[in-house]
């Protein structure tokens, strides 16, 4: 079962949204991928300068994040509107 972990980026990223926006992502991270047997099942692998990251959708927002198979570990990287994430 894979375990979450949130890098100091995305934490920074988490507290600019909203209250209502940043409970909803978190929820969804609960929800779907913590403790989780296949959290490739949930998201999309990316390609070219990003590849090795997969990106999961919470409505507008995107959570970019690296999948270490060998501690089991979500390490999420980014989190963002979909306009404006992948350019970070």
């Amino acid at each position: 079962m894979y375990k979450v972990e949130f890098a100091k980026r995305a934490l920074k990223d988490l507290k600019k949204f909203d209250k209502q926006t940043a409970a909803l992502i978190l929820g969804w991270v609960r929800k779907n991928l913590d403790g989780c047997l296949d959290p490739r099942r949930h998201g999309k692998a990316l390609t070219a300068n990003r590849g090795g990251e997969w990106h999961y959708r919470v409505g507008d927002y995107r959570l970019l994040a690296l999948i270490k198979d060998n501690i089991v570990t979500i390490l999420i990287l980014n989190v963002g509107h979909r306009r404006d994430v992948y350019d970070k």
